[in-house]
């Protein structure tokens, strides 16, 4: 629900107006406050259940965004439609049927009356369809008829159910676009219409115009008032997509304005310390990779020691596929860092991922000076404080750690660069946390998880961006397979068992510890997004798919990897009973190993080259593209086998993909059309983009529009001119505290 009306300074309430207080309605007049109950047709009761819909005022109705829209304008009689066009047919369900063809689909159809006529929809292998039918629901049908057997036949049609009043006449004419709202208990479709027209032809002329006509020009879009009137009176589908394109437009623009003022806002604060990096800086670092960096790492590097030597903050984004060897990034950046006099620091979401980094930079500098710690939550607190008191006096200049490195007590002596790993697993503020004194840090976020392009421009919109997408000479693409069946399922554990005598190792993914439902909700399915209740869920294998890592453990022990040494990490482990079995594998004590996600990132064990991942549906194509990248490190070909017994239309889609693609890049940008970015940015980030009307996927033609103008509008000056003077005030009301703004400067 729209709640537009919370920030701007033309829509700010004083107050919530409840509707049991008692409000003299002459006293609203005129007034985009209007409590809702006053709005013609409203009243009490029906002001209650609007509110529940954080609709409690007059411009909440304006800008509560229809859900969808009916577009009747291209309804068709059975007599009237041809074959191949693209039409529709709009009529009430008579009857259901599903059968198996001769060749062992199943067809469900749907017979519907449109008039005195029969019109058909059918579906192949999607017996689920059928529960979103009852008998005299009124549907659309939308597709490319075909006659068949005398009667007119759509192959799974785009359907609509429409509500009881979504067919009715205004002035005895047809409506032919008709909008549709969210609605909760007790409210009907025709009282939520019929209050926001009321809304639309007394209050709309009050919204103010924060754009100026030069604006309106250049970006083609029609005024506020019109834009509104379009949205929710529109009389062709061109109006509808007009009036809503203004209101995503300025929806969008506002956020990656507020994201700009935020880039300036650290351009022109505290400065950074100046860290060049000489030509014998830059040899010394190489010298200590046992290998020639790729031109993407090179080029990385030159984005990093430009920002390094600039005198503003370093504040870089450096997105990189799984195995491109971000590491070796961000150890070249920490080096040049502590070569010129200051301390560096590497945070990580996890400890096992700190204590991967560590090992790695650990051994790479073990003929070095550099005096490194790591701070966790694995020490004890005589080992706390030891390492504490060596940061703040800055007798350590390399510290690597979790969390830990941003909590109290903890006091860097001469912090002049932070190195942020798989930034979206934390808080959105926590990268600003380092920056308090006279000197702000250099801050570089990397991420193995690659991010979409309109991702990058909202979420990640204040940082520069560097994408490092070639991999290291050597590195095979790992070949992945879908397993469904007995059958395949055997001659896969036949496969692994053949791996592992040749002397490999193999990974078993499965996505539960033990006896919980906590990881449950990792399984997102969206393809019946309108009637949730009613869509199949994947049943579990029932033949070797165990539902927990403990129990998948002594199973394969007992039977598909008998004979082989089975070990097995998991997140409720403590610290050194996880170390141990990850150094039980990297040594080959182990020869599997049985894992949940811990080992998603930051593991990396060369001889690894086969995955198999149970239950695969669970996973989203980013987090399962990360688990395939601990394999195939090294000069073995690697293999992945993605066990899923579940049939569900996207389900199959997502690992159909992981099938096709390896290029992380091409996987996350089909994420985020099947999943949206909560499985991107996981959980703590999911919704956490501020958008009243703007989608990323539906609209990301005009986030890259509206990205563009912002930059231009706060580099040419434009935005803190008098004609854009209202926009600015809205955007600094709507933004200054979520993204710690000032109000002036």
């Amino acid at each position: 629900m729209s709640d537009v009306s919370q920030n701007n300074e033309h829509t700010r309430r004083p107050s919530r107006v409840t509707t049991d207080q008692q409000v003299e309605s002459p006293d609203w007049e005129d007034s985009l406050q209007t409590p809702v109950q006053f709005v013609r047709g409203v009243g009490p009761e029906r002001a209650a259940l609007l509110a529940k819909l954080d609709i409690r005022v007059a411009i909440d109705l304006l800008y509560n965004a229809p859900r969808d829209v009916l577009d009747l304008s291209n309804v068709r009689t059975p007599a009237q439609l041809e074959a191949g066009l693209q039409q529709s047919v709009c009529g009430s369900v008579v009857d259901t049927e599903s059968r198996m063809t001769s060749n062992g689909k199943t067809m469900s159809a749907v017979l519907i009356r449109c008039g005195r006529a029969f019109v058909r929809g059918v579906w192949f292998n999607q017996p689920w369809i059928l529960k979103r039918f009852f008998p005299d629901n009124v549907v659309l049908f939308s597709g490319k008829p075909k006659m068949r057997s005398g009667r007119w036949e759509f192959s799974n049609p785009h359907t609509q159910w429409l509500e009881n009043d979504d067919a009715a006449t205004e002035d005895g004419l047809p409506v032919a676009v008709i909008p549709r709202y969210g609605l909760t208990d007790g409210l009907k479709m025709y009282e939520i219409r019929r209050a926001t027209k009321a809304a639309v032809e007394d209050y709309v002329d009050l919204i103010p115009e924060l754009l100026s006509p030069e604006a309106l020009k250049a970006w083609k879009l029609p005024g506020i008032r019109e834009a509104i009137r379009k949205l929710h009176l529109p009389k062709s589908m061109d109006e509808y997509r007009e009036g809503h394109r203004r209101l995503v437009f300025q929806d969008l623009v506002e956020f990656q304005l507020a994201i700009e003022l935020r880039r300036r806002v650290w351009w022109s604060g505290v400065p950074a310390p100046k860290m060049p990096c000489t030509a014998k800086i830059d040899s010394r670092i190489r010298r200590l990779f046992p290998f020639n960096l790729t031109p993407g790492q090179n080029q990385a590097i030159a984005d990093i020691v430009t920002d390094l030597n600039a005198g503003r903050p370093m504040h870089r984004l450096l997105q990189a596929d799984v195995g491109s060897g971000k590491t070796a990034i961000a150890m070249y950046a920490i080096l040049v860092a502590i070569a010129n006099g200051h301390q560096a620091a590497l945070m990580t979401p996890t400890e096992l991922l700190a204590t991967q980094h560590w090992q790695t930079i650990d051994k790479a500098l073990s003929h070095s000076r550099v005096k490194r710690r790591m701070l966790t939550g694995n020490l004890t607190p005589a080992q706390r404080q030891t390492v504490l008191d060596e940061i703040r006096t800055g007798e350590v200049q390399l510290i690597i750690g979790t969390q830990s490195l941003i909590q109290k007590g903890v006091k860097f002596s001469n912090l002049g660069l932070v190195v942020i790993d798989e930034q979206h697993k934390f808080g959105v503020g926590q990268r600003a946390q380092f920056s308090t004194g006279t000197q702000s840090p250099h801050v570089l976020v990397m991420t193995a998880t690659p991010i979409p392009r309109s991702l990058c421009m909202t979420q990640f919109g204040d940082l520069d961006l560097t994408t490092m997408s070639d991999m290291p000479p050597g590195r095979q693409e790992v070949k992945t397979f879908r397993v469904y069946n007995v059958n395949t399922r055997k001659r896969a554990w036949k496969f692994v068992r053949d791996r592992l005598q040749e002397g490999r190792q193999v990974y078993v993914v499965c996505p539960r510890v033990g006896e919980t439902e906590e990881e449950d909700a990792q399984l997102e399915l969206s393809f019946d997004e309108e009637f949730p209740e009613l869509s199949e869920k994947p049943q579990p294998v029932v033949e070797d798919l165990i539902g927990s890592a403990e129990e998948l453990f002594e199973d394969l022990q007992k039977n598909e990897l008998k004979g082989f040494n089975v070990g097995m990490v998991h997140g409720r482990m403590n610290a050194q009973a996880k170390a141990d079995a990850m150094e039980a594998f990297r040594t080959g004590e182990t020869q599997a190993l049985v894992s949940t996600t811990v080992i998603e990132v930051g593991v990396d064990v060369s001889n690894a080259s086969v995955m198999v991942i149970q239950q695969a549906e669970r996973f989203g194509l980013s987090q399962l593209h990360q688990l395939r990248g601990r394999i195939g490190r090294g000069k073995h070909q690697g293999f992945c086998f993605l066990f899923s017994d579940a049939s569900a239309t996207d389900v199959v889609k997502r690992l159909s993909a992981m099938e096709k693609y390896t290029d992380g890049f091409k996987i996350a940008e089909v994420d985020f059309d099947l999943r949206g970015p909560g499985d991107i940015l996981g959980s703590r980030q999911h919704g956490a983009l501020p958008l009243r009307f703007g989608h990323l996927i539906k609209d990301r033609k005009l986030v890259e529009e509206t990205r563009d103008a912002a930059v231009e509008l706060v580099k040419s000056g434009q935005f803190d001119g008098p004609l854009l003077a209202p926009l600015k005030s809205a955007v600094l009301d709507r933004f200054a505290e979520l993204m710690d703004l000032p109000r002036s400067g």
